[in-house]
């Protein structure tokens, strides 16, 4: 393996690290994953109070049937929500993977991890099926059937969207586990009782040959490219099934392109807010500022995709003049959701560019994670905009060519604020829960990172000398 010198400096933080050896790394690590911090308990069971008071909206929700599915616009918006931050989490650690950066270490366990949660919202998913109008009443669908002896009529896009959706689930799940393999075998050999039993069963006999290291990198590469097609894959399936074919006269080609990248941008914020939590939780000499300043600089980069994306689409429509893009523009923009929109403008562009510019602000902790935050609403807030404004249409207006008029704003009722809370809540809890089976930041990644990285004097100081594999 070739190595490339790439001189950085990195302040003190990396002569504090100057000594350390693969096995102080490893008991560090393995002592802090054994004993959680002491709010973990009392945060799981908050978490735990709040998915139950999401089953109790599901079952309000669904008390009023299926039938009306104007209602049902904020459980769609949730639903994609979570698409579009927790499940596009892992793509930090995929694409910084492929790209051999070093600083992505502490945090590409984070942004795995956020894989069990499309198990989750693969059951979110599931009422939403039956809420989808059916292609016999006329509904504008992606799917060609339109005679009923094509295999697959009637089943469009109920089956695919579950398959698709399905099959993400299960490429990250199994990404996350064979990354997890040397870390679940350190368990097994450092532990006793339940926690040994449990990590011998997950860690399939990893001895650490290297023909095992050789089947771990190549897995989780083709794993990762698995994932990011998938990902992509079901945001097209999802916006145009059930968004572009719900508004009459709504023409886009270039929306469901929009909505994946835009979920990268959310996928990056999620991840910085949970950095600043796990730092504050005893993980701070491993999520450093390295990790902060350089995933914002990615996010200062997406934020100005967010705006060639968004007004690549905006043009087509502004410039088009017909009454339906121009109704459809009433619709998203200027009219019921018009502040919605001016408030995701200035969170996921705006604010992010013009702050994330300064030097100061990009290479600061809080800085990043205040934009973060600012990211997630405003993705937040979009995805309330679009989908609730297209579940808002009823169903006789669906199939139409233009939409007269905009429907009013849809403002959420008691059963959403539960359906939300429980949603977000269960994001929590299942990261969480994940957290008690395998370490939160990766001990072989950070065991790995020793043989490529050396302290030097240079002058008057001391600089850290990276290799990088090629």
């Amino acid at each position: 393996m070739q190595q490339k010198p790439s001189l950085m400096t990195n302040g003190a933080s990396h002569a504090e690290h100057a000594l350390a050896t693969p096995a102080s790394i490893t008991s560090d690590l393995l002592e802090k994953h054994a004993t959680p911090a002491s709010a973990f308990r009392w945060v799981a069971l908050l978490c735990t109070v709040l998915v139950v008071l999401g089953v109790v909206g599901v079952v309000l929700r669904m008390s009023d049937g299926v039938s009306d599915k104007t209602v049902w616009g904020y459980y769609a918006a949730l639903f994609v929500f979570i698409l579009s931050t927790a499940q596009a989490a892992p793509m930090v650690a995929i694409a910084t993977r492929l790209a051999k950066g070093h600083w992505r270490r502490p945090i590409s366990r984070i942004a795995e991890m956020f894989t069990a949660v499309g198990v989750l919202n693969l059951l979110l998913f599931i009422p939403l099926l039956w809420v989808l109008p059916s292609l016999e009443d006329g509904r504008r669908s992606l799917w060609f059937f339109g005679n009923r002896d094509i295999p697959g009529y009637g089943y469009a896009p109920h089956l695919w969207a579950t398959l698709a959706l399905l099959f993400l689930v299960i490429g990250g799940i199994a990404m996350l586990w064979v990354s997890c393999l040397p870390d679940l075998a350190a368990i097994r050999d450092h532990s006793t009782g339940r926690r040994q039993r449990i990590a011998r069963r997950m860690a399939r006999g990893w001895q650490g040959t290297t023909r095992q290291w050789e089947m771990l990198d190549r897995r989780v590469g083709i794993l990762g490219a698995y994932y990011f097609m998938m990902l992509v894959f079901v945001h097209f399936l999802i916006s145009v099934d059930f968004a572009i074919a719900l508004v009459p006269g709504w023409i886009d080609a270039l929306f469901p392109a929009t909505q994946a990248f835009t979920s990268l941008q959310g996928g990056a914020a999620t991840v910085l807010l949970t950095m600043i939590v796990l730092r504050k939780a005893g993980y701070r000499e491993y999520i450093e500022l390295d990790q902060f300043w350089s995933l914002g600089k990615l996010l200062m980069a997406m934020s100005l995709l967010w705006f060639w994306f968004w007004f690549s689409s905006f043009n087509i429509l502004w410039y088009g003049r017909k009454p339906n893009e121009q109704a459809v523009l009433d619709l998203f923009i200027t009219g019921p959701y018009f502040w919605m929109f001016i408030t995701t403008f200035m969170l996921n562009f705006v604010v992010p560019f013009f702050l994330m510019i300064w030097n100061p602000i990009r290479k600061s902790i809080w800085g990043p994670t205040l934009v973060a935050s600012g990211v997630l609403i405003g993705t937040l807030l979009d995805r309330v905009r679009i989908y609730v404004a297209a579940f808002s249409i009823p169903g006789e207006d669906a199939a139409a060519h233009l939409l007269e008029q905009s429907p009013e704003t849809v403002t959420p009722e008691l059963a959403d604020i539960l359906i939300w809370a429980g949603g977000l809540g269960g994001v929590v809890l299942v990261f969480m829960l994940v957290a008690r089976l395998v370490p939160v930041i990766s001990i072989w990644e950070q065991t790995e990172l020793l043989l490529y990285k050396v302290h030097k004097k240079f002058h008057r100081t001391e600089v850290l000398v990276l290799g990088k594999p090629e």
